[in-house]
């Protein structure tokens, strides 16, 4: 217990030396510094740096008639005409949560083939995703001698709505952040709420304009005649093609089916023409360039579309064949724009429309007197509890403080180490820790109290001392960890920033108190053959 070789030493010393290293930035500016530092500080939290709060849901009906729309793409292959099967012909029909599938001809006898549409509907028919006991995404039943129900379960619908989530959460971030430093917290809610902080971000606004898009890229050939698209005008549409129209092209008829869709584009980014003029550039992957390439191969002279969300965004004219699946997309973009159309695409689209439910901007003002009082806070408390211990214990004290700094310092190292942003609450669990960091000093010094009043001499009251309080250090330490991961696992945002500190500030507090402190006591014992401390 007294025992402190020199692997150990060099062992406590390199984990204090580590922590002075990685808190640095957050004390001088280290942009100038070698490669090899640390440069960066603690993220500050929307609460002391200023920014927009906005949370959002996914509505849980428009995910599921999403997925009922693509079941019904697959619908439409299982009954078609194969080599050893006749087509069943039948007619969609979406009802929100639900799909009727309507067989619309009988067989050569009169009745509806509606065992053999069950078994080809069944085969299609997956497994709930991440599901256990076997069941099936669709519950599938009949609704009549000629009709069948698709029906969502209450457990396919909470896997649903779990993937739509996970999904939502990684575009949000790629379209908040493309270039992944912008230090915002995406955080779950429940079962399809999304909490977005954007720390020094001023424009609400900006942010739900970002996130309302659905994102839908596609590439469509278009039906440039004049009389064609007077006659879609006028509402008669030429069979198979929309109507859809941009800021710069005017209303033109596109295919319905696309030619190249947003799956197939591997990276987009913000870039400038020829006249140094904002413009969006992308990438296909291989599949994707494979598609463009043999689509202007085999259509020249005529439009292109570029289509995101409905909105035409270019039309070129193809003019040769386009190999290696380069493409821009010129306009008259904003830099902004153009980097808020290249975040969307490249994200991805949405698995469903976001709704808004509650949106906040908080000054930076606020955020600069939370960091000076809650700065001040800490140095009161820091310099409170360092007189009482001085006063209380004497030289053990002093080590004490020692201890307690070097309890500070490798708690905003482990914050720097993870990328955790730093909250209001969480500077008050900075200060709770101070407090709670001298409970273990505590212990030990009256029990070695205790030990030299019973008669001991030095070096047995200590080593009795630290021996007899590690347990009731330990009991109580891992207490308050379990409730700091509970609130770390049920809270979200600040709760989540108070729990991150307060657990940092147990682990550290009790290498500091229990292991840093005593090396300090046994060097000094050591040193100067100390007889006895004055406790």
């Amino acid at each position: 217990m007294l025992q402190f070789p020199a692997w150990k030493v060099l062992l406590v010393f390199g984990v204090l030396i580590w922590g002075v290293i990685m808190a640095l930035p957050n004390a001088v500016n280290m942009s100038n510094a070698p490669g090899f530092l640390p440069k960066k500080a603690v993220n500050l939290g929307l609460d002391l740096r200023g920014g927009v709060y906005l949370e959002m849901e996914i509505p849980a009906t428009e995910v599921i008639s999403s997925r009922l729309e693509v079941f019904a793409r697959d619908v439409r292959s299982a009954f078609a005409r194969t080599s050893d099967r006749d087509p069943i012909f039948f007619q969609p029909e979406l009802r929100g949560r639900t799909m009727l599938i309507k067989l619309s001809r009988p067989d050569a006898d009169g009745n509806f083939p509606v065992e053999d549409a069950l078994r080809r509907l069944d085969r299609i028919n997956s497994p709930i995703e991440g599901g256990l006991g076997g069941g099936k995404t669709f519950d599938i039943s009949r609704a009549g001698p000629d009709s069948l129900l698709v029906s969502v379960s209450s457990a396919s619908e909470t896997a649903m709505l779990q993937d739509a989530l996970n999904k939502t959460m990684t575009i949000v971030r790629r379209r908040v952040d493309p270039d992944g430093v912008a230090e915002i917290s995406l955080t779950p809610s429940g079962t399809n709420r999304i909490v977005l902080e954007a720390p020094g971000e001023p424009d609400p606004e900006r942010l739900k304009d970002l996130l309302s898009r659905d994102g839908r890229m596609t590439f469509n050939l278009v039906e440039s005649s004049p009389a064609e698209i007077a006659s879609a005008q006028a509402g008669v549409i030429k069979p198979g093609f929309r109507l859809l129209e941009g800021p710069e092209t005017g209303p033109l008829l596109v295919r319905e089916i696309p030619e190249v869709v947003g799956s197939d584009i591997a990276t987009a980014s913000q870039g400038n023409d020829d006249a140094n003029r904002p413009q969006i550039n992308f990438r296909l992957n291989a599949n994707g360039a494979r598609k463009f390439y043999e689509t202007t191969r085999n259509n020249s002279g005529k439009l292109f579309a570029i289509v995101l969300d409905d909105v035409i965004m270019s039309a070129p004219r193809i003019n040769e064949p386009i190999p290696g699946g380069n493409v821009r997309i010129t306009g008259s973009f904003t830099i902004e724009q153009a980097q808020d159309l290249a975040a969307i695409i490249a994200a991805g689209e949405m698995p469903a429309k976001v709704q808004f439910l509650d949106q906040r901007v908080v000054s930076s003002t606020l955020g600069e007197d939370s960091i000076e009082s809650g700065f001040r806070a800490a140095i009161v408390g820091l310099a409170l509890v360092a007189v009482f211990m001085v006063l209380a214990y004497g030289l053990q004290g002093m080590f004490a403080v020692f201890s307690l700094m070097a309890n500070v310092i490798l708690i905003f190292a482990a914050l720097s180490l993870v990328g955790a942003t730093l909250t209001l609450p969480g500077i008050a669990g900075i200060i709770l820790t101070i407090g709670m960091a001298v409970d273990a000093n505590v212990l030990v010094f009256e029990r070695i109290r205790e030990e030299q009043n019973n008669g001991r001499s030095l070096w047995t009251a200590v080593q009795a001392g630290y021996e007899r309080a590690l347990v009731t250090i330990l009991d109580a330490n891992v207490t308050t960890l379990f409730a700091a991961i509970i609130l770390y696992t049920l809270g979200s945002g600040p709760v989540k920033g108070f729990a991150v500190t307060l657990a940092f500030g147990i682990v550290t507090s009790v290498f500091t108190a229990f292991v840093f402190t005593r090396m300090l006591t046994i060097f000094w014992m050591k040193a100067f053959k100390t007889k006895s401390f004055a406790v």
